[in-house]
């Protein structure tokens, strides 16, 4: 299962049905899951761990050290769960003692073409990077995260739950939850209603995020004032998941 022009270091775990492509490397302290599938012309480097059934294509490049120039070789690490796909050239960094020494994806991710996610990042379940995309160090997205093509998260910055990015979005804000953006600085644009109907959330949920949503950015009030509206209106999970994603904010939100 492991070509034989490929290097895998003594040291890397695999599980015994992992497959390795002609003129990859695998390096010190990697582990990899059962069925997994790393192709041609692949660098991973260690300490990293990736879950079971994972695909990465060819010229990826996981687990390298970070471009922080604060980082001195220190053993961060890279964890990343099940049944992810990492697309041609796609860049994943470890973390840095800075932050939490490591960079941390969830499961069944898509990582499209010549994706970069910096060092220390938190990525949720069922997320979709299209190709280009560029995570800057520090970056969280929530589970069900969509970004468009091209687009660029600042470092730090919290991308909620079920939100979406139109393609060449420059995201400098807090995103929360439910909620669809765009442009250069991205600007809200509404909820994404699509994703929401396509993942089963009810008429009732929708609803009352659609009012949530007209109370924080179509009728004058602060922050705090339709925070406080919301939670007085409405006791729903998803409401209260919407304003959890506001009051979580440290940079302040898209507006």
């Amino acid at each position: 299962m492991i070509h034989p022009t490929a290097l895998v270091d003594p040291t890397a775990r695999l599980a015994d049905d992992v497959e390795v492509g002609p003129f990859s490397v695998i390096g010190p302290y990697v582990t990899i899951g059962a069925g997994s599938v790393i192709g041609p012309h692949v660098v991973i480097k260690g300490p990293t761990v990736l879950g079971e059934r994972t695909r990465i294509f060819q010229f990826a490049s996981v687990g390298e050290d970070c471009q922080d120039k604060k980082y001195a070789g220190e053993p961060t690490r890279l964890v990343m769960g099940d049944d992810n796909v990492i697309r041609e050239g796609v860049t994943l960094h470890r973390g840095t003692v800075q932050d939490r020494s490591e960079t941390t994806i969830g499961s069944r991710n898509l990582f499209m073409a010549y994706v970069h996610v910096g060092h220390d990042c938190v990525i949720g379940n069922d997320c979709i990077l299209a190709n280009q995309v560029t995570l800057a160090g520090h970056v969280t997205l929530g589970n069900h995260a969509i970004l468009g093509g091209l687009s660029a998260v600042h470092q730090f910055c919290h991308f909620g739950d079920h939100a979406m990015a139109g393609g060449g979005s420059i995201i400098t804000k807090d995103t929360p939850a439910f909620v669809m953006i765009n442009g250069n600085p991205a600007e809200a644009r509404g909820l994404n209603l699509v994703g929401l109907k396509r993942r089963g959330f009810s008429r009732e949920a929708i609803a009352a995020l659609t009012t949530a949503y007209k109370l924080v950015y179509r009728q004058g009030l602060t922050v705090e004032q339709a925070v406080s509206d919301m939670r007085s209106r409405f006791d729903l999970p998803e409401v209260v998941q919407f304003a959890d994603s506001i009051e979580r904010s440290t940079r302040g939100i898209v507006r």
